[in-house]
């Protein structure tokens, strides 16, 4: 556990993002007084109204029940829930994954009212956390830091839109719309979103948004849509030498703390927001926590990011074949997923013999070290024209753009 502190003496905290907001809670509903600052003007300001999921896969535990054992309530913010999705294979075949247990819950990042961010903040504000927006901190000044990324390991592109199609969700295996990675649909109350995923730099990356756009369009011609705006992210995937640095605590991203794989985050973001503040509280020891509850389940998702960067369609081709054939079988397309995220013997010996190696060592400026995942160099079948009903979408977008809808990302050359 961290050095004792004074209970008189104020808990600072860098970021108000998910994993700061978790920690501030936790913190405050003890008793502490915690000052959580941010230089964006809000919580959720980083993001614009894009969806995000929350898995279910990696414990046999529901995460809003762990939520609500921590004393964060998820009924504060909305949620939807799904069974079933679709995915799709390279080769355009649709397949239906299911599950008798909630898979994942879709949530809105962002400023409204009812997104996660906004839904933390509330909880913040009525435990009696200060927020500190537009503030600057050093982080050798504060006990958490859960700081947003630093740098690029990948990108995603969506476009948001209006639509009368049904909630719904899809994930496309499809290494020429996806570079290494995967392409999603997500409909919740009349919005939906469709993004890509890349994990190989690209020139003119906005071709990938728009072949996967015309794709969706020619596939699910009942969506209907009605463009409002384009988003962007990207993600900064880092294993951390230590999780705790000189009595500060690295949580979320700041701490590397992210699935490699897929991109799915915020439990382990959450997760490690709420074991820094149970450390400062001398409930556990943060460091110990993490190498034993967070820390596997990351490396095997650098060991999935290691085969996955080695295989084309071909192999998303047999992993959605085998995805639905082992549904078949146990009539649950859930222990499919779970196997592949939670850490067994084979990934762990892929981690130590080949995954870990691909990782960049980088000396950050606060004293520690980090091994990132360094964005990968386009590869030559990345190489290719897009169709014409790709062109029209990008044309669309530029009316679009005339008519007034935004634009949250540049195109990176």
């Amino acid at each position: 556990m961290s050095p004792p502190m004074s209970e008189d003496e104020p808990i600072q905290v860098m970021g108000a993002g998910l994993s700061g907001l978790a920690a501030a809670i936790i913190l405050a509903k003890a008793g502490r007084e915690v000052h959580v600052h941010d230089i964006r003007e809000d919580s959720g300001a980083r993001f614009d109204g894009d969806f995000q999921g929350i898995e279910n896969w990696t414990s046999d535990v529901d995460f809003l029940d762990e939520m609500r054992e921590w004393g964060i309530d998820p009924d504060e913010f909305k949620t939807t829930s799904f069974h079933q999705v679709n995915v799709i294979h390279p080769d355009d075949v649709i397949t239906k994954a299911w599950s008798p247990t909630v898979a994942f819950r879709v949530i809105e990042r962002g400023t409204a009212h009812h997104t996660i961010d906004q839904g933390l903040k509330r909880q913040a504000v009525a435990a009696g956390v200060n927020l500190h927006y537009k503030s600057r901190v050093n982080p050798e000044d504060c006990q958490i830091v859960a700081a947003g990324p630093k740098d690029t390991s990948a990108l995603a592109y969506g476009e948001i839109f209006e639509t009368s199609h049904p909630d719904h969700v899809a994930f496309h295996f499809n290494d020429k719309l996806a570079p290494g990675a995967y392409a999603y649909l997500i409909v919740i109350d009349g919005i939906g979103l469709i993004c890509t995923c890349l994990w190989r730099k690209q020139k003119k990356s906005t071709r990938y948004l728009n072949e996967t756009i015309a794709w969706y369009d020619k596939h699910y011609p009942e969506l209907d849509r009605k463009p409002i705006k384009r988003v962007g992210g990207k993600g900064d995937f880092t294993i951390n030498r230590n999780y705790t640095v000189e009595g500060r605590h690295y949580v979320g991203e700041a701490g590397g703390l992210q699935d490699f794989m897929w991109g799915f985050g915020m439990r382990c973001a959450i997760t490690s927001g709420v074991l820094a503040a149970k450390d400062i509280l001398g409930e556990c020891n943060y460091e110990t926590e993490v190498r034993k509850r967070l820390l596997p389940t990351v490396k095997t998702s650098v060991s999935n990011r290691w085969l996955m960067n080695r295989v084309g369609d071909r192999a998303f081709k047999k992993i959605a074949t085998s995805w639905m054939k082992d549904q078949k079988k146990r009539q649950d397309g859930l222990p499919f997923i779970g196997r592949i995220f939670r850490p067994d013997l084979f990934r762990n010996i892929v981690y130590h013999l080949a995954a870990k190696w691909m990782l960049k060592r980088v000396d950050v400026d606060d004293g520690r070290i980090i091994h990132r995942l360094p964005y990968r160099k386009a590869l030559k079948r990345d190489v290719w024209e897009p169709s014409e009903e790709a062109i029209a979408i990008g044309e669309e977008w530029k009316r679009s753009r005339k008519g007034g809808n935004s634009e949250s990302f540049s195109e990176e050359e």
